[in-house]
């Protein structure tokens, strides 16, 4: 399989985005691949809270894009998760901002190093959506249930127009059970309008917050949520995995 960079963005806050990124990235590194979580949020990054590597992270991805380090230097790998790597984003907006071209390098520097790269982008369709998405080689929607959120998807898939048939795709986040059975024409009536096809659906998990609160991206094994997660993995390394029921 070839190196991926994948830009996981939603057109509104609140849709589980980092969750996301912590939660795949974490299944995908358990199957043995080498993977980079990068936060592209500049001045809100949360990946490494949710990944528990706060302490850890020293450099961000503004340093190595503008040469002030290496990338090995940078990226600090989870020392419970072998394979699982963060490169945070700064902590405050700097003069001299992260630019196309030099993203552009960072994503060609990434995929000589890793097998893939997950970049959790900043909500909204702004600057730092423009930067996660110049380089990546697929982007994953993400939306939860409620229609404000559907619709903000579809305007951010009219913002990805450059990418082709097949390398865009929607995951619907914090599904509760009990709208599940009504949901259907929802995702539906979605995945129609957006023109993507759906990669997963994350049933709303109460061990999620916990774990997040805790930096622990290790959901236990019986999780629903965690389950969502393998099974996105697979998907995104091109198995054919039927979708999660949610019981």
């Amino acid at each position: 399989m070839n190196t991926q960079c994948i830009a996981v963005v939603s057109g509104k806050g609140g849709t589980g985005k980092t969750s996301f990124v912590a939660g795949v990235g974490s299944a995908l590194a358990l199957g043995k691949r080498r993977v980079l979580c990068l936060d592209c949020d500049v001045g809100l990054r949360n990946l490494d809270l949710a990944l528990g590597l706060t302490d850890r992270a020293l450099m961000d991805f503004s340093d190595v894009a503008q040469g002030r380090c290496s990338l090995t230097q940078a990226v600090v790998e989870h020392p419970d998760i072998p394979g699982l790597f963060l490169l945070t984003a700064p902590v405050r907006t700097r003069r001299s901002p992260v630019t196309r071209e030099q993203m552009i390098r960072l994503m060609r520097e990434v995929r000589e190093q890793f097998d893939l790269c997950l970049l959790d982008a900043p909500a909204g369709l702004g600057g730092g959506f423009a930067l996660a998405t110049c380089a990546a080689d697929r982007c994953v929607v993400v939306t939860t249930s409620d229609a404000s959120s559907l619709r903000d998807a579809q305007h951010t898939v009219m913002e990805l127009h450059r990418f082709p048939s097949g390398t865009l795709h929607l995951v619907v986040n914090r599904v509760r059970k009990k709208m599940l059975r009504s949901m259907h024409a929802t995702i539906d009536d979605a995945m129609d309008k957006a023109g993507l096809p759906l990669l997963g659906v994350v049933p709303e998990d109460d061990a999620l917050p916990l774990c997040l609160n805790r930096g622990t991206p290790l959901l236990p094994p019986d999780s629903s949520a965690a389950a969502a997660y393998r099974n996105i993995a697979r998907r995104l390394q091109g198995e054919r995995v039927p979708l999660l029921r949610i019981k």
